[in-house]
């Protein structure tokens, strides 16, 4: 029995709310609980405060996630629910990610203000992104475009988009498909031309490692292909040491008995490119993608990284 409302905690962006909304209500239908046995617990993030710079001048991913996490390891908030992608490598000391949702698309979207491909923008048009994967991606596509940082949440974009400040700019389809607002989307971006960010599409549940209680509760929520997926992503990621200042792309995904992974590495400025595809059983994936990764770090040499950490 619960004896206390079961705390989620999140960011407060309407896309963060619908996806601790989303974890709440499968909770309530695993264990018949009603929805005042859960509360959502709203965390202010560096990350939501700071809209003027490139998360990689300020720090990263841990940007929308340290707050959070910090309430969790003091005990003010049960389970927090984070976007896969906006996850570091490395789970602070006592945490651990114990459920991925059912993963979403996990493919970009183009919008546009008066186009709706990215082949129909005029020469030298205005394209907003705060990811520098899909910037380094739109340079290989159009390197003539003029790319400018964008940040804030899905609404802001938007709206930053309809003033003329961009003519076009790119968003998770997974993030539109949870705010029912997939009708904006202009082009759905090919999955072979235009991987994802490791990550993407993914909820994860973090929690305190020690709390068996939490993780028995949280257990139903776990989907097996997307969690074993995540950490083959994240793996890759970890040997690239991956963060906000590297365009990196990965995807695992499930065929047959076992799963396809595509990575990507690139220069931010697009003008070198690396990436592997492979097939794995369901034991070796995570190992296999990692493996990958060590590989194309040997592929590409010391001098491909040089102006990544500086």
């Amino acid at each position: 029995m619960i004896s206390r409302p079961f705390r989620i905690g999140t960011r407060g962006s309407r896309l963060a709310l619908a996806q601790a909304h989303e974890v709440r209500a499968r909770l309530m239908a695993a264990h018949a609980l009603p929805e005042e046995a859960f509360e959502v617990t709203v965390i202010s993030t560096a990350g939501d405060r700071i809209q003027d710079r490139a998360l990689s001048e300020v720090g990263g991913k841990g940007l929308f996630t340290k707050e959070i996490e910090d309430a969790l390891l003091g005990g003010r908030i049960d389970v927090a629910v984070h976007s896969a992608k906006d996850m570091a490598t490395a789970v602070p000391d006592g945490l651990a990610l114990t459920a991925f949702l059912p993963r979403e698309d996990v493919r970009d979207v183009f919008i546009g203000r008066s186009v709706r491909r990215i082949a129909d923008l005029p020469q030298g048009a205005r394209v907003g992104s705060a990811s520098l994967r899909r910037q380094a991606l739109l340079k290989r596509l159009r390197p003539d475009l003029d790319l400018v940082i964008f940040r804030g949440n899905v609404q802001t974009r938007l709206q930053k988009l309809e003033r003329g400040e961009v003519e076009g700019t790119l968003l998770a389809l997974a993030g539109l498909n949870r705010l029912d607002a997939a009708d904006v989307a202009g082009e759905i971006l090919d999955l072979d031309a235009f991987p994802p960010a490791p990550g993407q599409g993914a909820i994860c549940v973090e929690q305190r490692a020690a709390d068996e209680a939490t993780a028995a509760l949280v257990a139903p929520l776990d989907h097996a292909d997307t969690h074993r997926a995540l950490l083959a992503e994240r793996a890759f990621l970890a040997v690239l040491d991956g963060s906000c200042r590297t365009p990196i792309a990965a995807h695992a995904r499930p065929d047959g008995e076992g799963f396809r992974f595509h990575g990507m590495i690139l220069t931010p400025d697009a003008a070198r490119m690396h990436e592997t595809r492979l097939s794995a059983g369901r034991a070796d994936l995570v190992e296999a993608a990692a493996e990958a990764a060590r590989r194309l770090v040997a592929d590409a040499g010391p001098d491909f990284f040089a102006g990544w950490f500086g």
